[in-house]
């Protein structure tokens, strides 16, 4: 009987490898910060990682970097890569991740996808940027490999990369990628006109980032581990709006207990 029980444990240990996805951290980093993000995927999540490499580098400053590939975007060029070591079809999950650059992904990623076919996998966005991005470059995503699952995605600002280890442990676990247990947030209410004190708050959430200038019209807000978030739509006010942005917007800002307001991302 003992023996009979262990055989069908055994079995039911190996049916339940074989039918555990096989996942593959694949990102590109220009300074850094998004391998940080990656490195914490692939060990949380126990999985493969590879970086996408250009065979000529970015290796200027931040401003050296956005001139290339501005340039580079308006001239139709695609930077040439280095190959994979590793065999993107041995993989049913791809979690690809980027600095967001222009509101999209950085252009070796862009020549990944435009030799790559990702047909019939299930891929997750995971980007870092100054103030937004994620979801223009996982609709660009969807629309560069429209045979592939486009996931709910993370990203983060550069200046919060200190909170990759705690937010990337909830993200996993809230889309079911690693069990565990997670607080559940409301959804935000019906937005509202802003009070002062809360005008305030976005005042202070986006002063001193440069490429932000905004003013808040309406706002809700939810009660978070540790404090509140809000979501404020505001107004941007910039003398020069983006090139085909909407100077409608949506700005997530994070006030934690004792902690001075920060914005988490924007929405164009």
């Amino acid at each position: 009987m003992k023996k009979l029980l262990l055989a069908a444990m055994m079995l039911m240990a190996l049916s339940c490898s074989q039918n555990k996805p096989k996942v593959l951290v694949l990102y590109y980093s220009q300074g850094g910060m998004t391998r940080t993000v990656a490195e914490e995927l692939s060990a949380r999540l126990g999985a493969d990682m590879e970086e996408i490499v250009a065979v000529n580098p970015y290796d200027g400053d931040f401003m050296a970097t956005i001139e290339r590939s501005g340039r580079e975007r308006e001239e139709g060029i695609l930077p040439e890569i280095q190959p994979l070591t590793r065999d993107i079809k041995a993989y049913d999950v791809v979690f690809l991740g980027f600095p967001v650059w222009y509101g999209t992904y950085a252009l070796p990623v862009a020549t990944f996808l435009n030799s790559t076919d990702l047909s019939g996998k299930k891929v997750v966005p995971f980007c870092t940027f100054g103030s937004g991005g994620l979801d223009s470059s996982a609709k660009a995503l969807k629309e560069a490999q429209p045979a592939a699952e486009v996931l709910p995605g993370y990203g983060v600002r550069a200046a919060r990369i200190d909170a990759v280890p705690a937010e990337i442990d909830r993200f996993l676990k809230e889309n079911g990628w690693i069990e565990g247990a997670y607080e559940k947030y409301e959804e935000f209410p019906e937005a509202q006109p802003v009070s002062e004190e809360q005008s305030a708050i976005f005042d202070a959430a986006v002063a001193g980032y440069p490429m932000l200038s905004a003013k808040a019209v309406k706002v809700s807000s939810r009660a978070v581990t540790g404090g509140t978030e809000y979501l404020f739509d505001a107004e941007d006010i910039s003398p020069k709006a983006f090139p085909g942005f909407s100077r409608d917007l949506k700005v997530y800002v994070l006030v934690l207990e004792g902690q001075a307001p920060v914005f988490t991302q924007v929405i164009r």
